[in-house]
């Protein structure tokens, strides 16, 4: 038998997904604070109600689309992967080696491979999740309203297999697009120029 406790209106487990939902926006508790925030609720987050597609996808994104089913998803992702890609999870933040990724190359979608960023839109936003200003081709990703967790943000999928990546905001540098695409890491594969 499970109980719930009631702070209010809210259970303890809807606080515990606003509180994903706060720290996907805006980034990591300063450091004095964070060993005192329970694990669990800055684990992850679950995006749903998706609606409307911001930009359309050209026939080429779309001719080669992946489609399997959820079972094969399963076979190939690890459960990390197939949690924020499959499910519109969030990593916890600051745990992708891909943070601190420098090399050229090019930031590939981790569930079907298709290219996403190239390393020279990555910059350092501070949020704790690899961040770019754009991505590689104008049809590379698709955008959707998402109204989850009583908010209204941009989710960014991948245009190939529709895996959830993250989300787009409009702070990001002011020299170049001022667009911040905030993606999970766990979402991505590195591929060096030199190999």
């Amino acid at each position: 038998m499970s109980v719930a406790v009631y702070l209010g209106r809210f259970r303890h487990e809807d606080l515990k997904s606003h509180w994903a939902s706060a720290a996907a926006i805006m980034g990591p508790p300063p450091a004095s604070t964070q060993s005192a925030i329970p694990a669990s609720l800055a684990a992850s987050t679950t995006a749903k109600h998706m609606s409307k597609i911001h930009s359309d996808s050209s026939t080429a994104a779309t001719a080669d689309k992946v489609t399997k089913s959820d079972a094969d998803w399963r076979a190939e992702l690890t459960r990390e992967q197939y949690h924020v890609l499959r499910q519109h999870g969030t990593e916890r933040p600051g745990t992708s080696p891909l943070n601190r990724e420098k090399r050229k190359g090019t930031f590939l979608c981790a569930g079907c491979g298709a290219e996403l960023f190239a390393s020279g839109a990555k910059f350092e936003s501070g949020t704790g999740w690899p961040s770019f200003d754009r991505p590689s081709a104008k049809d590379a990703v698709s955008e959707h309203d998402d109204r989850s967790l009583y908010m209204q943000r941009t989710e960014v999928r991948c245009a190939r297999c529709d895996g959830h990546l993250g989300h787009v905001f409009p702070d990001g540098p002011r020299d170049t697009t001022g667009q911040r695409y905030c993606i999970n890491g766990v979402a991505l594969r590195f591929k060096p120029d030199d190999g």
